[in-house]
């Protein structure tokens, strides 16, 4: 509920603080008195577009407040920017004489575009397109569905769409990458072949390459194997020999003088040390072997392994492991056509099944739409605007979502648009076309009183709903906004009598020359002073006996309806 408005510097007003209550609010007084004003004031408030032209003469800027008591759930963007509605919202916007303009909601600086978002979940103005949102065929589908309980089958419908939506999106990239899956095919069994084809084993590098030394280094091994057998055995002065020879002399010493003895025990230890020396060089020297090809063999093994080394890792198991996920990767892309064929048939049945739903809810809203154009006519009839037609037109856009070949959105098949033909034998046009402030507004009441109970928006501003009526359609006007108020704040500017009697609170706007300047003034009157003011909007002298009776009589009239 819009609670407070306070206007500095804006056009002729120079400072100005406007109080709101619940229910119906009116808004009077003279022409050109600055009702029209103070509704600009508000969209501006809201994000509304405003230039330098605004600002008062002679001031640098003008300033808009706009204090509103709203349940923050209504408007879930709030959370996302960060800002508590605990205690209340106030949209604040500053216009510069500059033409430069700032924007605040609980005094966090956001954009023009923010500010717009969250008033059009709170305020609708109608008079002015910018805030209407029953004008957009979204919102028109929205209330539509809602009015008529459908919102539980059109949630099952987006549910099911967005599932469309993800399997196609995989299907598209599974289709996309075919060609380089295949390629990727290709190349993934060539490594794997080449791979395992090597025969790699994880300590075999090591080995090759001791292998590769022995035989490049094999006659120089050989010449080493033969000197080293004939120094431990192979000749009279050899080691063993020598040794066996030393074992004598120290056994002789030894039993002369027993402090020998550890040396020959040390030299007793050494003779099969040596012995066993020479018996492995006499194996070692008869299997050394010159054996030119196998030394080729080992090169090439040798290369092989450096270049799988290169292309799949550093080391032998980093190849091995390089293989392991080459194989898994195959598996998963042969795995992805079949893949493909799943999906495929599973959006197949899927589609089935979104058809029928979306048949069933196109359905149902064709009888919804019969509903509410039957209302709204017989709303024109009681608003004097026979021969407006009024049509729900329904359509559909051609694709290949449903089995009947209709695109599809999360709300169904169907497109939505409010049609009116304001003159008989005129074409329908959309509700957003209609250039008449005044008659869009009175359509826009009809249209809010029949979809009262499922409109969440609060706040109902009507600008120019009077235009161009009086007598009875006034006073029909009039109950239909003391209607629509019971569930909602509503504020209107009137020039009826008839309209202003219904009013829970009565704003009278006044204009005054003071020190050479004009000023604007709004304060809530009652009693005999909105009697005063009753009998001067039925354009007679407001202070004669006649007029002030009419007007008292208007106004108990009114008290009685309620």
């Amino acid at each position: 509920m819009l609670r407070e408005l306070r206007i500095r510097n804006l056009a002729i007003i120079d400072n100005l603080t406007v109080q709101f209550s619940p229910g119906l609010s009116v808004l009077t007084g003279e022409t050109g008195a600055g009702k029209s004003i103070i509704i600009d004031a508000v969209g501006f408030a809201l994000g509304g577009r405003a230039s330098a032209e605004e600002v008062r003469t002679g001031e640098k800027e003008a300033s808009i407040e706009a204090f509103f008591e709203i349940d923050s759930r209504q408007v879930p963007l709030l959370d996302e920017m960060g800002i508590d509605a605990g205690e209340g919202l106030i949209f604040r916007r500053i216009i510069s004489s500059a033409g430069k303009s700032r924007a605040y909601l609980n005094d966090s600086l956001v954009n023009l575009q923010s500010l717009s978002s969250v008033s059009k979940a709170i305020v609708d103005i109608h008079g002015q397109h910018e805030h209407q949102s029953i004008l957009s065929p979204d919102n028109q589908m929205d209330l539509l569905d809602a009015y008529g309980g459908l919102l539980s089958k059109r949630q099952e419908i987006d549910i099911s769409y967005k599932r469309l939506q993800g399997l196609r999106a995989r299907l598209s990239d599974l289709l996309e990458r075919q060609r380089e899956r295949a390629q990727r095919q290709d190349l993934l069994r060539f490594q794997i072949r080449e791979i395992e084809e090597a025969g790699l084993r994880s300590e075999e590098e090591n080995k090759v390459e001791e292998e590769r030394n022995v035989l490049a280094n094999i006659s120089r091994l050989m010449q080493c194997s033969n000197d080293a057998y004939d120094i431990t055995y192979g000749s009279e002065t050899s080691c063993l020999s020598m040794l066996k020879r030393l074992q004598a002399i120290m056994k002789d010493i030894t039993s002369i003088d027993p402090k020998a003895s550890n040396a020959l025990k040390a030299v007793e230890e050494a003779i099969p040390l040596v012995q066993d020396a020479y018996i492995f060089l006499r194996g070692y020297r008869e299997d050394l072997d010159y054996n030119p090809k196998r030394l080729e063999e080992i090169e090439d093994r040798i290369e092989l392994i450096k270049r799988l080394k290169k292309k799949y890792g550093e080391t032998i198991d980093a190849i091995l492991k390089y293989l392991g996920g080459a194989k898994k990767e195959l598996v998963d892309i042969e795995g992805s056509e079949e893949e493909i064929d799943s999906i495929k048939a599973e959006i197949e049945e899927l589609r089935k099944a979104i058809t029928e739903k979306a048949r069933s809810l196109s359905s149902d809203r064709k009888a919804v739409a019969s509903r509410i154009d039957g209302l709204v006519e017989k709303g024109f009839d009681e608003l004097m605007m026979g021969g407006t037609r009024f049509i729900v037109e329904m359509s559909k856009e051609k694709g290949d979502d449903t089995l009947d070949g209709f695109m599809l959105t999360p709300k169904g098949m169907d497109r939505i648009e409010f049609l009116i033909s304001p003159n008989p034998g005129e074409e329908p046009r959309p509700l957003s076309k209609i250039a008449s402030g005044g008659e869009l507004s009175r359509i826009m009441l009809i249209l809010k009183g029949i979809l009262a109970s499922v409109d969440k928006t609060p706040v109902l501003i009507f600008d120019e709903i009077d235009a161009g009526i009086g007598g009875e359609t006034a006073t029909s006007v009039g109950k239909r906004l003391k209607m629509l108020s019971k569930g909602h704040q509503v504020i209107c500017i009137t020039h009826l009598p008839q309209i202003a009697s219904f009013a829970d609170r009565h704003l009278k706007i006044e204009k005054a020359v003071e020190d050479g300047r004009t000023r604007v003034s709004v304060r809530a009157i009652s009693g005999d002073e909105r009697t005063r003011e009753i009998a001067r909007m039925l354009g007679g002298d407001s202070r004669s006996e006649v007029s002030l009776r009419h007007a008292e009589d208007i106004l108990r009239g009114k008290a009685e309806v309620r």
